[in-house]
């Protein structure tokens, strides 16, 4: 596993707030009282989440992330992309530039004291809308690189972020004032140490713009069959062009991207819907049972039906403690 850290990409200079600073402190107060018990919460605006985890896990919890801006106001995270970490707390502000298959683990939260969060999705309109203003002359060339950076939060950020969720108590501020608070917020963070990275969502000839697109179709298309030259194309790449890039951009092939969507949908709906293994590969898009075990095997560790058991068994317990 590798360790990263984007600020290593720029000299530029920040201010970094830290758990004691009263800006933060006041910023997890309001997300403590707009996520009551844990979850993930969106609130009047849409696009802006309050998080709440009470527990830490050594379980792998794995996710599709999508764009978004994460401040973590209370508690660390960990993040893994492919063989790639990324921690980030109170200090530290992780942003997603496409839809990403990953892996997280909550490293330090408590009931006392629980993991909280601020989340806002980014709208590629909104960020190039943004970018122009923020960078006239065109963006600063930068290579391109994972669509997930993390960086060090600055005091101003977590105020933008603070006075937006003020805005939630009063329907019509909210309404009104609320778009130009986030508009605040993405200015800021484009000006930021990993600013230019996160321009690239909005940037029409940028690799990971392109990449986006082609997310974007084999998440509404994962159970289809999937042929590279069209991704390409919708990429606006050649074929070899486009591996490189969705390598480069997601840390997967195109191939093992739909392949984690797969499973990653058999498994919620094993859980959820109660289906069995054979119903869910084939509703993902498997024609071969045995290929969908072994395959889920490796991604997650244990067959599927041992796998289904042991997250039961997990959220009875869970259920058990809260009750106690």
């Amino acid at each position: 596993m590798k360790l990263i850290d984007n600020n290593s990409y720029t000299s530029q200079a920040d201010t970094v707030v830290g758990a004691s600073e009263p800006d933060v402190a006041r910023l997890a107060k309001l997300i403590g009282a707009y996520a009551p018990h844990d979850g993930c919460f969106e609130l009047r605006i849409p696009g802006v989440h309050a998080i709440r985890r009470s527990r830490t896990n050594t379980e792998l919890v794995h996710a599709l992330a999508q764009p978004a801006l994460c401040i973590v106001e209370q508690g660390a995270k960990r993040m893994m992309l492919g063989q790639e970490v990324y921690e980030y707390d109170e200090s530290r502000m992780i942003a997603f530039s496409v839809d990403l298959a990953v892996a997280a683990q909550i490293k330090r939260a408590c009931h006392s004291k629980p993991f909280l969060a601020f989340r806002l999705d980014l709208d590629p309109h909104k960020v190039a809308e943004l970018v122009l203003k923020v960078y006239p002359h065109g963006l600063p060339r930068v290579p391109e690189g994972r669509a997930v950076n993390v960086g060090q939060v600055n005091v101003s950020i977590v105020k933008a972020a603070t006075r937006l969720v003020e805005l939630m108590a009063e329907p019509g501020d909210a309404e009104l004032l609320g778009p130009l608070v986030i508009d605040e917020i993405l200015i800021r963070v484009l000006r930021s140490p990993i600013g230019v990275r996160v321009a690239q969502i909005g940037t029409a000839n940028s690799g990971v713009n392109g990449i986006a697109k082609a997310v974007s179709w084999l998440r509404a298309n994962f159970s289809q069959p999937m042929k590279v030259e069209e991704l390409a194309e919708l990429a606006h790449m050649s074929v070899s062009s486009f591996h490189q890039h969705f390598k480069s951009v997601t840390s997967m092939s195109p191939l093992q991207f739909q392949k984690a969507l797969r499973l990653q949908e058999a498994r919620r709906l094993m859980l959820a819907t109660m289906a069995d293994a054979s119903t869910a590969s084939w509703k993902v898009g498997y024609q071969s049972a045995s290929q969908f075990s072994r395959e889920y095997s490796r991604f997650f560790g244990s067959a599927p039906t041992r796998d289904i058991a042991r997250l039961r068994e997990l959220s009875t317990l869970e259920l058990t403690h809260f009750a106690s």
